[in-house]
């Protein structure tokens, strides 16, 4: 016995017809979007939501870049720094050497590297010498900045602490022979001299430029006297 329908959607057949049809039901294609939220109370979280603390729900994403390397996140160049200190030891410009990156291109790290390096070297028997060699570093740079400003010179603060941290360098290069031949007063006398000088022209060279004309000898003097007292410093003198 058949009903035929009324609206078209359902067929109605007796059972013996029954028998012969087979077939399959799609399920639905149902997505839950449950978001960050999925396995909480949804009441707790509707709640929360309401009351404008939705964030304590949310999940951060964890970040699969890889990590950069130390000395790149610390914006530390050896190939620049190893290239500053041939420039600061070598000041001739017969030898070719782009001097003038020590000044446009200053660093922090290369300068306090050699001020500390300078430090150590010190230390011996005057340990406190240390923090007073660094806090001469900073403020007689910021010294020599000022007057170097006031003289009309195109430089900033931290291209003054970059040279004269880097122009330490000779200092340092004499301190061993002062450690062989301290016995020999003259001797010792003439190399604490040719350090300073040394210093002092690597960066004059590097700090006064055309644009202070009759004025170098103002900014030469000073700086003179600041490599002066480091030696002093080192010495004990």
């Amino acid at each position: 016995m058949q009903f035929s329908p009324t609206n078209g959607d359902f067929t109605f057949v007796s059972s013996t017809e029954a028998e012969e049809l087979s077939g399959t039901i799609d399920a639905p294609d149902i997505k839950l979007n449950v978001g960050s939220d999925g396995g909480k109370d949804p009441y707790t979280t509707t709640f929360l939501r309401q009351r404008g603390y939705g964030w304590l729900l949310e999940v951060e994403e964890e970040d699969n870049e890889d990590s950069k390397p130390l000395l790149e996140e610390l914006d530390i160049d050896l190939k620049d720094i190893y290239y500053k200190i041939r420039c600061v030891l070598m000041p001739m410009p017969s030898l070719g050497f782009n001097r003038q990156v020590v000044r446009d291109n200053p660093d922090f790290w290369g300068p306090l590297a050699v001020v500390l390096l300078f430090s150590m070297i010190s230390i011996y028997g005057q340990f406190r010498v240390v923090s007073w060699i660094i806090t001469i570093w900073i403020f007689g740079s910021l010294t020599i900045f000022l007057l170097a400003r006031v003289l009309g010179g195109e430089v900033s603060y931290g291209q003054v602490l970059g040279v004269i941290g880097y122009s330490l360098l000779p200092l340092i290069v004499i301190a061993p022979l002062l450690l062989v031949i301290g016995g020999f007063d003259v001797v010792a006398t003439l190399i604490k001299l040719f350090g300073v000088f040394w210093a002092a022209y690597s960066a004059a060279s590097l700090l006064v430029g055309d644009e202070f004309k009759t004025k170098k000898p103002l900014l030469i003097y000073p700086i003179f006297l600041l490599y002066i007292y480091f030696l002093s410093l080192y010495t004990g003198v």
